[in-house]
């Protein structure tokens, strides 16, 4: 009996590469592959790369060379580098890079097995295609093994909202929605598995239009699966946040009370040279209508700091709005350009101002985070229990509200969602005890 190979699959950026890991791993499953969390024990080394931070491409090639070690070692050792920097650079990956094997995009992952054969005969492979056939029909239903308690599911990809700092639209393509059948049928297998509490996932997901009654309609049909208890979504845009997304907010138990709405700036003049076609009163109006349907809503965003053009009335009305708004959680980066973005091409500020006013929107935000944590000590929640802690017989798990938590609980509490009572607030968790 022929050994399986071993494939280990390096994951950066967002929960969609995550979810996009497990596929590949799914897809390659079919060609003999077993996943591993070693790379230097890998048959095949996959990099599932992210487009969006800073010199993103630098640091692919700079763990490309850190593998090249293992290469040397193991000559039979095949490399690939999948995901949005693949996209963007394939060809020049290939060309840069010898030791890469194969390079694929993010629609074309279910090609994997093809390229597998392809290598294994000693060729290089190498597809950034959109391809006109849907990956999702062509990838083999999820396996049925036991998963952890919470799990990511795509239902929408792609964006065409073209922010200018942004390169999701060239390296993802158009907004592409999943239709519900598949989505809900995927969403079974889930719960059959284990898993009781699922995040959609979009590009922009709020966008999603695979329903007749759109993601709002998608949710109340998850809602209706015996055994999901819990519903999460991210990430949103504030134009597509409708007023049937709203009211699920308001009355479907299973939503999650925490809404991940990014905003980047607080200034009108910034949000329209960063093409984001909302104002700083239309977004302030929205999280008003958000929280009048589900007055406990937990908001989280992201924050872009320095963005060219950007003044200090600029950064201070996004002070302004932080004020107003109080974000339980959020993610603020300095602006960073990224090749072939309209906004790559402007003038930018000096690192010093961004890292200062960087430094200053953090400090506000962390302070922040922490009243709402500390706000928490008293109340009871309900935990979904994930996996034991450091300390024996402590348990973790994610509140209702995305916050971690902590509390003495048997082993037997994993994939259960229970009752807490908050007992302490720490910097990122909170401590609490089972309620009997």
């Amino acid at each position: 009996m022929t050994a399986p190979r071993k494939l280990f699959v390096k994951t950066y950026g967002c929960q969609m590469n995550v979810y996009d890991s497990e596929r590949m791993t799914e897809a390659l499953g079919g060609e003999g592959y077993v996943a591993t969390d070693k790379a230097d024990d890998a048959d095949m080394i996959l990099l599932n790369t992210c487009h969006i931070r800073e010199k993103a491409a630098e640091k692919v090639y700079s763990e490309l060379g850190r593998l090249r070690a293992l290469k040397d070692i193991n000559p039979d050792l095949k490399i690939g580098v999948a995901g949005c920097v693949a996209q963007a650079e394939g060809e020049e990956i290939m060309r840069r890079a010898p030791l890469v094997d194969l390079v694929v995009g993010p629609q074309s992952y279910h090609r994997l097995p093809a390229m597998d054969r392809a290598v294994r005969a000693g060729e290089r492979a190498l597809d950034t295609d959109f391809p006109l056939d849907d990956k999702f029909d062509t990838l083999t239903d999820r396996p049925k093994a036991r998963r952890a308690p919470a799990a990511f599911l795509t239902v929408q990809e792609g964006c065409d909202k073209f922010c200018a700092f942004c390169v999701v639209p060239y390296t993802r393509g158009a907004e592409v929605s999943r239709p519900a059948d598949r989505v809900l049928r995927e969403a079974r297998d889930l719960v059959e598995a284990g898993v009781v509490e699922i995040t959609l996932l979009g590009q922009n997901v709020n966008a999603y239009h695979g329903h007749d009654g759109g993601l709002a309609g998608l949710i109340r049909d998850l809602a209706k699966i015996d055994g999901l208890e819990r519903i999460r979504f991210t990430t949103s845009h504030p134009n597509d946040m409708d007023d049937a997304l709203i009211a699920a907010h308001g009355d479907c138990e299973k939503l999650m009370p925490y809404l991940h709405l990014p905003v980047q700036s607080g200034s009108d003049r910034m949000l329209k040279a960063m093409n984001r076609k909302h104002t700083a009163e239309q977004y302030l109006k929205l999280v008003e209508r958000i929280r009048a349907a589900r007055p406990d809503l937990l908001l989280s965003s992201d924050f872009i700091v320095g963005f060219p053009g950007e003044t200090d009335a600029d950064f201070e009305a996004t002070m302004d709005l932080i004020r107003a708004v109080e974000f339980g959680q959020a993610y603020s980066f300095k602006y960073s350009t990224r090749p072939g973005t309209p906004a790559a091409e402007k003038p930018q500020l000096p690192e010093g101002v961004m890292a200062e006013r960087l430094a200053r929107l953090q400090a506000l935000l962390t302070q922040q985070q922490h009243a709402i944590q500390d706000g928490m000590v008293g109340r009871t929640v309900k935990v979904l229990f994930e996996k034991p802690g450091r300390i024996a017989g402590q348990m973790i798990g994610k509140s209702d509200y995305l916050h971690a938590v902590h509390a003495v609980a048997p082993a037997a509490a994993v994939g259960q969602v229970l009752p807490v009572r908050i007992t302490s607030a720490g910097p990122n968790s909170l401590g609490g005890e089972l309620i009997a």
